[in-house]
């Protein structure tokens, strides 16, 4: 059974930190490119960051470069986005997504389209003071 088990979301003051974590089983974890993307109440959901099946190539949309930082541990199954000095305009639901793509990772790639074979259930992060 395929599962993708996000957590670490929380509520954070502005200038805070989190880190996500994104745990998959029942597929081979190191054959897919993962993305993070999230929703804010009312909000289409958007893209956040996206990285290839070996780690080598990542996207990140413009409102997060610099910020936050996508990661993955084949070895562990799990991926990681560590989320830097947050702002409120950060705060939503978390997702992150798997595809098998063999290839480097850009704007294309990184949508939900072709990311989103996968889901999680989503993890609520709150900015705020």
């Amino acid at each position: 059974q395929v599962q993708l088990v996000e957590s670490g979301g929380g509520l954070v003051q502005p200038g805070g930190s989190l880190r996500l974590s994104c745990a998959a089983s029942g597929f081979t974890f190191g054959g897919y490119a993962i993305g993070w993307f999230r929703q804010a109440p009312g909000k289409e959901r958007e893209v956040v960051s996206c990285i290839s099946l070996g780690g080598g190539s990542t996207y990140y949309a413009d409102s997060v470069k610099g910020r936050f930082t996508i990661s993955r541990d084949n070895a562990k199954n799990t991926a990681y986005l560590q989320m830097n000095s947050l702002k409120p305009e950060d705060t939503a639901v978390y997702y992150c997504a798997a595809r098998s793509i063999v290839g480097p990772i850009d704007r294309s790639m990184c949508t939900m389209e072709k990311i989103g074979r996968y889901w999680g259930q989503g993890t609520q992060v709150t900015v705020s003071s």
